[in-house]
């Protein structure tokens, strides 16, 4: 079942109509109804909204269930409306961007990062490899050393992972950033 098949299940068992969950979200009551018909694709702010509205967690709308997909779909090919979801760690929600398999060594990964409310930077960590950051949306603050940069929409970072680095959303919108970490991160 897909995620907007999903919201619209919870919401018929709420006994609840698209214009109700338009006043609760501030979403349009024909961009509620595209979401659920698999039209459109919804960020996870407002995704979020949508799981407290329903008395669920934004899980729920995550399960691991496999469409039926051609060998190829299911070997090679991540469709946007199915990517696996991955986790939710603090205010940082990831999606696999990839399917894994012994043959592989990269990770890519889909993140939304949620505003950070203390605006201080995590504290800097090392790992093995090698990350690559692309900024899709918002700003990203880079820790290097003890220099912050601000990363914007379309600029990319690439470095060796064992250099105590971090990163977070400082700014007050979701920051999405594509992610690959080499060798795979389990």
């Amino acid at each position: 079942m897909e995620l907007g098949e999903k919201v619209k299940q919870l919401r018929n068992k709420k006994k609840m109509t698209i214009k109700e969950m338009s006043k609760l979200t501030g979403l349009s009551t024909g961009f509620i109804s595209q979401f659920e018909r698999g039209i459109t694709t919804i960020d996870v702010k407002h995704l979020d909204t949508i799981a407290e509205i329903l008395d669920t967690d934004i899980t729920t709308f995550f399960s691991k269930e496999t469409q039926k997909n051609t060998s190829l779909e299911q070997d090679i090919i991540v469709r946007r409306y199915n990517r696996p979801y991955v986790q939710q760690v603090n205010r940082v929600v990831h999606f696999d961007l990839g399917h894994f398999s012994d043959q592989l060594t990269m990770s890519p990964e889909y993140i939304e990062i949620m505003p950070n409310e203390t605006k201080e930077i995590p504290a800097s960590y090392t790992h093995e490899g090698e990350e690559f950051i692309f900024v899709l949306e918002g700003v990203l603050t880079f820790s290097w050393d003890d220099e912050d940069i601000r990363l914007y929409p379309g600029d990319s970072a690439h470095f060796p992972s064992d250099h105590p680095h971090n990163w977070d959303n400082m700014s007050d919108t979701i920051a999405k950033v594509i992610i690959v970490h080499a060798p795979r991160i389990n």
